[in-house]
């Protein structure tokens, strides 16, 4: 249940702490007065969607912290998995909003959209005006009975989801085989040809192109690399005067220096270096052009080797690289569109069993929710009786599919008659805004108890309801209560005045416009509601509004 909640800077509030109680807290205040935004700013907590108009005019950010308890039902770890600090059964959730991003936090780490989701579901129901469309709409019917018919049966939609997928791709794939095998035998065999091209001219290394036309540019131009060369050795070492001799005279000369002057001793080593490095060097020069010869066949080899691979690059790609990738391409290809009539049967025989396992595994799932919606119509019914419809009858009508779809092979719709005289029809079409309030509290009750969810929210539930229809809707808010948090916005006094907990909201407009929240006691209490009961304060009004807190 929530304990406290923190506001700061969120639309029209500055600044707001509340704490709630563990029974019937109810918000009430003039219309407009912003009630809902408090019911907005957990939903907001909770993973509802965010925006910077969010944060009020001025500000550079806004800021909700809830603190809640949660239960034995709850699973913790799902804050040991994701490193969430265990403290006792207290959850701390925040949400910060930022003019460019928002943040949620568990106990003061971060966390995800995701998180906060598969913790909702544990902690927290909250029905908005929104939600009463959302309930009206016969696609949801379905997951809504869905959500009442327990965890064995949730096990089977999620084993019917993953072979419904199986099975359409199943399905793809085997249209895909068939047109394949009667693809275009030209386009098969093109395709063999190319990868059959680049595998042949066996590339290992993207860089043997660049590589062969070097090793060609030295073969070309031997002779001439040869004579240079060997000229070269000649200068060095080779003639009667070459550069080595003559190092070697000018060595001797400051060898012989050196022995009058220590300082020329540095320099002769360094000539004496350089005739060393310099013999090396004629040394290398004389057996490379002793050993450089023009190798023709090995020329026209590579001319042909380069030939090749230029012809492929003009082909296939402007680098080696390219061409290679390019017969994966060519491979991928081949592998889509070159079934053998044995990979059809294959896929025939595969999807056959799949269709035997999805019969199978849909008409469990279509009893278990024959079943529950008989238990649960029969439930909803009971509760609208309690709500002043004692002629209500509600429906939920399981029709079966012709095939099957995302959620089984059943068509869910919620039917209701609320006079004897009429057959059920769906219910978005016939029930009036204070049935619907009176349908959607049903519901509402029989899914918190049955989800053992701690907290439930109405914002305003009580729409288009009064007189003895609003005493039954405040007995039912008042038993679930008994057994659940609930947090209710209400325009009734004879609602309100059930609720030991009683916020009243109240927008003032100075300067700027604020939104205030006052925690009433219970002379207060007794005023709230009596100006509720009568648009003013009066001695009847109070006696009245006093009548009915002690009922």
């Amino acid at each position: 249940m929530i304990e406290n909640l923190k506001i700061k800077n969120f639309i029209l509030i500055d600044e707001l702490e509340l704490n709630f109680s563990g029974g019937f807290n109810v918000f009430t205040g003039e219309t407009g007065a912003g009630k809902s935004i408090i019911i907005n700013a957990i939903d907001i907590v909770f993973g509802a969607k965010v925006g910077k108009d969010l944060i009020k005019t001025g500000k550079d950010f806004a800021s909700i912290e809830l603190t809640v308890k949660y239960d034995s039902n709850f699973p913790e770890e799902i804050l040991r998995e994701n490193g969430i600090e265990i403290l006792g059964n207290e959850l701390v959730l925040s949400k910060e909003i930022t003019q460019t991003a928002s943040k949620s936090r568990a106990n003061g780490s971060l966390v995800t959209q995701d998180f906060i989701k598969q913790i909702r579901e544990f902690l927290i129901d909250i029905h908005s005006q929104h939600q009463t469309y959302t309930y009206l709409q016969q696609k949801q019917h379905i997951f809504l009975l869905d959500n009442f018919c327990g965890t064995e049966h949730a096990a089977s939609l999620r084993a019917y989801s993953d072979l419904y997928h199986k099975y359409l791709e199943l399905n793809k794939k085997l249209d895909f085989a068939k047109s394949s095998l009667n693809a275009n035998e030209q386009e098969i065999d093109f395709l063999k040809f190319q990868i059959k091209e680049i595998e042949e001219a066996q590339i290992t290394d993207i860089g043997e192109d660049d590589k062969l036309k070097e090793e060609l540019e030295v073969l070309s131009n031997a002779e001439t690399i040869k004579e240079l060369v060997y000229s070269s050795y000649q200068t060095l070492y080779g003639g009667d005067t070459n550069v080595i001799e003559a190092l070697s005279n000018v060595k001797m000369n400051i060898s012989k220096a050196s022995s009058f002057d220590k300082e020329l001793e540095v320099y002769e080593t360094e000539i004496i270096g350089a005739v060393d490095s310099l013999r090396e060097t004629a040394s290398f020069l004389r057996d490379y052009s002793e050993n450089i010869t023009a190798d023709y066949e090995k020329i026209d080899r590579i001319q042909e080797r380069l030939e090749l691979l230029n012809k492929l690059k003009r082909k296939y790609g402007a680098t080696l690289e390219a061409v290679l990738e390019q017969k994966e391409k060519f491979v991928e290809q081949l592998s889509k569109i070159d079934f053998s009539k044995d990979d059809i049967e294959k896929l025939e025989q595969e999807l056959s069993q799949t269709k035997t396992q999805l019969e199978e595994l849909s008409g469990k799932i279509t009893q278990t929710r024959s079943q529950i919606a008989k238990e649960l119509s029969e439930k909803v019914s009971a509760e609208l009786q309690k709500l002043e419809l004692p002629k209500a009858i509600f429906e939920i009508e399981v029709t079966p599919l012709l095939d099957w779809c995302e959620t089984g092979k059943d068509r869910v719709e919620f039917m209701i008659s609320t006079n004897v005289s009429e057959a059920p029809k769906p219910l978005a079409k016939t029930a009036s805004g204070g049935e619907i309030s009176r349908v959607m509290l049903a519901l509402k009750t029989i899914f918190a108890q049955a989800d053992n969810i701690n907290t439930v929210i109405f914002d305003e539930i009580d729409t288009g309801i009064s007189g003895s229809a609003a005493q039954a809707v405040a007995d039912e808010i008042l038993e679930l209560a008994k057994s659940h948090q609930v947090i209710s916005i209400t325009h009734l006094p004879i609602i309100a005045a059930k609720a030991p907990k009683h916020f009243y909201v109240k927008k003032s407009q100075t300067d700027a416009t604020k939104i205030n929240v006052f925690d009433l006691d219970y002379e207060n209490k007794i005023k709230s509601v009596a100006l509720m009961a009568s648009g003013e304060i009066t001695e009847e009004s109070t006696n009245f509004a006093k009548k009915l807190m002690e009922e």
